[in-house]
């Protein structure tokens, strides 16, 4: 028997060769041209023993087809007669060339004080010197302002030995198996191979890296495994799983090759003077990998979260998805040290049905098709099927089978008049195949077939196809599946902590497995403790009300002349159109925001319809401005429903007719709250031009010591909007705001374009500032002498990419006006990430309080970024923001830029409360999902992303331009 493995951390193992395993080891180093093969077993029962001197011809036969996959020479054939006249290498006969194994050195960048930022030089193209291009460093150890509040932070202490050294194997495996069966196949080999890992428990990724705390036997592995592995094998009955057989296993075979590539520690490489460096980030991605470790081999793994139905259960959604609890993890570098950021996270998933239930619930498509089997698809439905179902894993249940299979579209034939050539060439047709060879009679032979190659023919009848467990769900979520992740994810405070700390402590937990204690680390069990500050609210002029239905507006705008276009509905929901505009008038002169009473003419009404033909569409918007002469300020359109036809009625009425629209649906006009009626009121005067509130103090005031009210300063905002995901042709838009108003600074206008397919950085960002620029002149007679900048959906990944690029945009955009030089501020701005704050003492149910900010312990160790919660959090757990200061000339103090972004956030147009982001941030949002909104009806009736040149497209598909706004609304916030 063998002796069972010490740890590895004590002593070096010595291990029985003669351990008996289901698998081959590496082979020996071979020096002689005629040294046997790597033995390999007779038969798949035959688990343990080696291969006997009177080998099978047969069984050779099928070795040898298999090596020949991997390696250009041919194994050895000391069984069989050789050719005298050719030899026969193995492949480990010549000394194969090794990577040096390199002790990674990590250089620090060198310090650039804040102050250095003012002497960037801008050349003639606008470009700012590479090597003055250094995020920006805290310039204080954090802000003081406001009254202290005591809170606890998801952040989870990570102790490690920064003297333990970490070894890096590459590791290859083909054929290529998924991540669960490539766990499978490192599970295998440290069970029966423990000597060639000296004993030790590596950390596996499921791709390329495995990361050890001890060096293996040799630099260089080479193993071959025979794995069984759990076929797929099921019955279906008309459309879906009914029943499923006995599960059975297939042997498949694996050549696993691993490389050493380097070796590291986590000791800080420091430069003269400096007292912090950062640690190497090839240790930190090994530590997450060693982390992930024991959450990877119980749960589903999306990006960074985990999935599993132990944390709560699945809930169907409706439309063929299921939302499923799980939680996220990542590593941070902050002020306390090495922290494990631990969140609750909730995604929607495929539902594992069959592919005709899939469709019938996603749709509504197919729901006769046990009556009429001999239903077909119209077009329109073809294409709502392929859109819908392109991308999806499957497999197929009339034969045993661990293949998984990609969906690219469907045939263009239906199933019954299919055909395929067969390895001769010979046509064969695909009914009679599957009679042929597995007894099975298609039976919706109307219905089109799952094309699962892009190249060539490769077909899957629909009723034999199931959806794969574990994928999560493509495309958009309707408003209902949205509504119901969003209920699955809506926790108060101390629900969501007591989630986050359960799972600390339980089984999926990260610290719950082996590998903390194999690498010597420690994760702490108990959440980040720290002090927080609550800023003070600005004074507002016209302090509004806690009930928006006693605020008014500070300033109202008029509309003399608009019209109500009624889209659909039924004659009783028609009927209540006058009551509606007596009442939205009524609330619109509460407000201070005049609405006349009396509408162009009467309510146009048109049927449904009418949103379906964009030509028909955009000629009654014509015939309601020639009615009005041209001068139509508003129109609002009420609508029966929700319709995707609503892109092509902003993007009509925004650039080819001229006028600023509001749509509202029946369903809450028949209603009619005084709530619902008081936000339509406040939307309406924004679009228009005016403004919910002004600061009492102008924004000079609040910081006079780099502020002055004659030296005004233009806010800009950016964001960009990328297709959803597996959609290869739609262009992303990028969208930049800028103020036009100071001291006030509450009214912005837009620019947007379209750009690369993915592309984050904004490609046109100097043309677009230096038209917001032009704007600001026009409006002050001068131009800013502050340019504060915040980027909005930028990952920490990208932030020296952004600021390389982005800020030379700005910068050449400025160069453009002669003796042009202003300071400028470019600050990040993350919505999208897991920190979240939680209170302490008694109040642990309730939210953290509007203006709660943090700049210490959880944050950056040396750069300029905090947390600021400015919103009231009314459901769930308040998120706070993360600003993260890139770049900082005007060398803001943390009180200041603390209380500038603070008080900002009181001045959104169109909301009674402060909001979550500041506003410049928010108003590109905005505007970028209009862009996006503008070419998403013209790509879906091209076929979008199911269009066949896209498929096979060579090179980056050609951007769509936006069409151009009206002069009439480019200047108005008509995206509010």
């Amino acid at each position: 028997m063998e002796e069972k493995a010490q740890s590895h951390h004590t002593t070096r193992h010595t291990l029985n060769s003669k351990s008996r395993t289901p698998l081959l080891r590496k082979p020996p180093p071979l020096y002689h041209v005629h040294t046997n093969p790597p033995p390999f077993p007779s038969s798949p029962q035959q688990n343990l023993s080696l291969v006997p001197s009177n080998l099978h011809s047969s069984y050779y036969y099928y070795y040898y087809c298999f090596y020949s996959q991997f390696h250009n020479t041919l194994p050895s054939l000391p069984l069989l007669p050789l050719p005298t006249d050719q030899r026969f290498f193995h492949p480990m006969t010549k000394a194969l060339p090794l990577t040096p194994v390199v002790e990674r050195k990590h250089q620090q960048q060198p310090k650039t004080q804040v102050s250095e930022h003012r002497n960037i030089k801008v050349g003639s193209t606008g470009t700012a010197t590479e090597a003055a291009l250094v995020v920006a460093k805290r310039p204080d150890s954090g802000g003081h302002e406001g009254s202290v509040i005591y809170l606890l932070a998801n952040h989870f202490l990570v102790k490690f030995d920064p003297s333990q050294k970490i070894y890096h194997y590459n590791v290859d495996i083909s054929p290529n198996p998924s991540k669960e069966i490539a766990r499978m196949i490192k599970q295998k080999l440290l069970e029966t191979e423990p000597r060639s890992f000296s004993g030790a428990v590596p950390a596996f990724d499921g791709r390329k890296n495995i990361y050890s705390p001890v060096e293996f036997q040799e630099d260089r592995l080479e193993f071959f495994v025979n794995l069984p592995i759990p076929s797929c094998n099921t019955l279906m009955k008309c459309c879906d799983l009914r029943e499923k057989l006995p599960q059975k296993k297939v042997d498949k075979l694996f050549r696993v090759n691993m490389r050493l590539v380097s070796k590291f520690d986590g000791k800080e490489q420091r430069k003269e003077g400096e007292n912090w460096a950062p640690l190497p980030q090839e240790y930190i991605h090994a530590l997450d990998v060693i982390l992930r470790e024991n959450p990877m081999e119980k749960c589903t793994s999306i990006g960074r979260s985990f999935y599993s139905t132990s944390m709560g259960g699945s809930k169907e959604i409706g439309g063929g998805a299921v939302g499923l609890r799980g939680f996220f993890q990542s590593l941070r570098q902050t002020q306390q040290g090495l922290a494990l950021n631990m969140d609750l996270s909730i995604a929607a998933f495929h539902e594992s049905i069959g592919v005709i239930a899939y469709l019938q619930k996603k749709l509504g498509l197919l729901k006769d098709l046990s009556r009429n089997k001999g239903r077909e698809l119209s077009l329109e439905e073809r294409r709502e099927v392929e859109k819908e179902i392109k991308n999806i894993r499957v497999f197929v249940c009339h034969r045993e089978t661990v293949q998984r299979y990609r969906v690219y579209g469907l045939t263009d034939e239906i199933t019954e008049r299919l055909w395929f050539p067969d390895r001769d060439g010979k046509q064969i047709r695909l009914v009679s195949y599957f009679k042929d060879h597995y007894g099975y009679e298609i039976q919706f032979k109307n219905l089109p077939c799952l094309q699962i190659s892009r190249t060539r023919p490769c077909y899957l009848p629909m009723e034999l196809c199931m959806i794969c467990e574990g994928q999560k769900f493509l495309g958009k979520l309707s408003d209902d599946q949205a509504a119901k992740i969003m209920k699955m994810g809506c926790q108060k405070p101390n629900e969501r902590k007591a989630i986050i700390d359960n799972v600390m402590a339980g089984p999926v937990g990260p610290s719950s497995g082996t590998q903390t204690r194999e690498f010597n680390l420690e994760v702490s069990r108990e959440m980040t403790l720290l002090k927080g500050r609550i800023l003070q609210p600005p004074k507002l002029k016209h302090d509004r009300s806690r009930n928006l239905l006693e605020s008014r507006a500070f300033k109202g705008t008029r509309v003399e002349i608009w019209a109500l276009m009624s889209i659909g509905g039924s004659p009783d929901q028609k009927s209540t159109i006058p009551k509606f505009i007596n009442e939205l008038t009524q609330k619109c002169e509460h407000l201070g925001v005049f609405l006349s009473k009396y509408t162009l003419s009467s309510t146009f009404f048109e049927p449904s319809h009418i949103l379906n033909n964009t030509t028909l569409l955009e000629s009654k918007l014509k015939d309601i401005q020639r009615a009005a002469s041209n001068n139509l300020q508003l129109i609002i359109c009420v609508m029966e429903r929700k319709h995707k036809g609503y892109g092509d009625l902003k993007r009509i009425a925004e650039t080819r007719i001229g006028v600023v629209t509001q749509c509202c649906l029946y369903t809450n006009i028949t209603k009619l709250s005084s709530q619902f009626v008081s936000n339509l009121a406040l939307k309406i005067n924004a679009k228009i031009g005016g403004a919910m509130t002004e600061l009492y103090n102008s924004i000079p005031s609040h910081i006079p010591r780099l502020i002055r009210v004659d030296e005004p300063v233009i806010f800009m905002g950016a964001d960009v909007t990328h297709p959803h995901p597996f959609d290869d042709c739609s262009p992303s838009v990028a969208a930049v705001v800028g103020s036009i108003n100071w001291p006030e600074a509450n009214r912005y206008v837009s620019r947007m374009r379209s750009q690369t397919h993915r592309q984050e950085i904004i490609q046109d960002l100097d043309l677009m500032v230096k038209e917001l620029l032009d704007d600001f002149y026009k409006a002050l007679n001068k131009l800013p002498n502050r340019i504060i900048f915040f980027r909005d959906g930028v990952s920490e990944t990208q932030f020296k990419k952004v600021l390389q690029e982005e800020l030379q945009s700005i910068k050449a955009a400025c160069s453009k006006f002669q003796g042009y030089y202003p300071t400028i501020t470019f600050s990040v701005v993350q919505k999208r990430h897991h920190t979240r704050l939680f209170r302490c003492g008694p109040d642990h149910d309730q939210n953290i309080p509007p203006g709660t900010v943090v700049d210490t312990v959880v944050t950056h160790p040396k750069e300029f970024d905090f947390y600021l919660c400015s919103h009231v959090g009314v459901k769930g757990t308040s998120r706070p923001t993360h600003y993260h200061i890139l770049w900082d000339e005007s060398e803001f103090t943390s009180d200041e830029l603390q209380r500038l972004v603070y008080n900002l956030c009181y001045t959104f147009v169109r909301c009674k409360k402060p909001v979550s982001i500041v506003p410049p941030a928010y108003y590109a949002h905005l505007a970028a999902y209009r862009g996006r909104l503008y070419i998403e009806r013209s790509s879906e009736a091209n076929g979008g992303s199911m269009n066949p040149s896209c498929v096979s497209r060579v090179g980056p598909p050609k951007t769509i331009p936006l069409p151009k706004l009206s002069d009439n609304v480019k200047n108005l916030m008509f995206y509010c």
